[in-house]
């Protein structure tokens, strides 16, 4: 009945040596080499191997590593065979972080004085009140809930947009494809949280962009797929978007000769807005297998008609 870290080894050291103290009825090992596959029953993965079904014959569960479930295909699995996505405090507060970052810098237009700085331009800029912007959210789900908590503090009005509907104190919500223009028309920074779906895809387009107030902003922390990128840099040109930025692109890394590297419009980052943290992530893992051991129902379990 193991449970194998199918994963970077460095890191599976740490899982190691927390499992051992904190369930050390549970077999683990970051060895994939040195396990035999009949003993897995679960199996912990940013991205499966090849053939995981005939490698593992008694795989039990697949748990992703990461907030998303995207990297795996997940028709290629078993329909039986259910699939966790991670949900553990050290990647909401990660993205929490990351997420009111990337407001602060675009309210405070950290950009435009990154810029005049190589520019040796010594001019300040008029910034408003926390409370005369609002922020939007695209998706509602644990790390959105972790970013408006985040938030709130400061004073900005927040909307939020999902496919369902959803209800949360102190936020206007909007669902649906009707509920879209009514969210974005009052938007100044859009932060987007989406999982990543057909349905989802190349969602920040165009069409969307010209939906927002002119001089808005974006921030993308969900995935480089969501993005068209040629639309970002029109909107960016034509001043409709006023900045933006992104911690995902399409591919990951960009070519060195991409623009987005090099626009004074654009902060990029290498996808860290969070992190998995091992301290964190193990108790989570421990307390769905248990779960999963007892028969009641795992925390973070994927839909697989929704692909999250």
């Amino acid at each position: 009945m193991t449970f194998l870290y199918h994963a970077d080894a460095e890191r599976g050291m740490e899982w190691a040596a927390l499992f051992a103290q904190r369930a050390p009825d549970i077999a683990f090992s970051f060895r994939p080499h040195e396990t035999h596959p009949a003993d897995v029953r679960y199996l912990g993965v940013w991205h499966p191997p090849a053939d995981i079904v005939t490698t593992y014959p008694n795989l039990q569960v697949l748990f992703s590593l990461g907030a998303g479930v995207d990297q795996i295909d997940l028709a290629a699995l078993p329909s039986d065979l259910p699939v966790v996505r991670m949900i553990e405090p050290g990647i909401c507060d990660g993205m929490a972080e990351y997420a009111t970052l990337g407001v602060l810098a675009l309210h405070r237009h950290l950009l435009s004085y990154v810029s005049q700085q190589r520019h040796g331009d010594w001019r300040g800029i008029r910034f408003g009140p926390a409370a005369e912007l609002r922020v939007g959210i695209m998706g509602l789900g644990v790390l959105a809930r972790a970013v408006i908590n985040r938030l709130r503090p400061f004073g900005y009005v927040l909307s939020g947009w999902s496919r369902s509907a959803h209800q949360i104190e102190g936020v206007h919500c909007h669902s649906g494809e009707s509920g879209l223009p009514a969210f974005l028309a009052h938007c100044n920074i859009v932060i987007c949280l989406l999982p990543l779906t057909g349905e989802t895809a190349g969602i920040l387009n165009s069409t969307l962009f010209n939906m927002l107030p002119k001089g808005s902003a974006l921030i993308n922390c969900g995935r480089g797929e969501h993005l068209v990128q040629a639309d970002l840099l029109v909107a960016l040109e034509t001043g409709q978007l006023s900045g933006a930025v992104l911690d995902v692109t399409d591919p990951e890394p960009l070519a060195a000769n991409h623009p987005f590297w090099s626009h004074e419009k654009i902060l990029l980052t290498p996808h860290i807005a969070s992190m998995t943290q091992p301290d964190t992530a193990v108790d989570a893992v421990i307390a769905n297998i248990r779960r999963h051991r007892s028969g009641t129902a795992m925390v973070g379990l994927v839909d697989r008609t929704r692909s999250y």
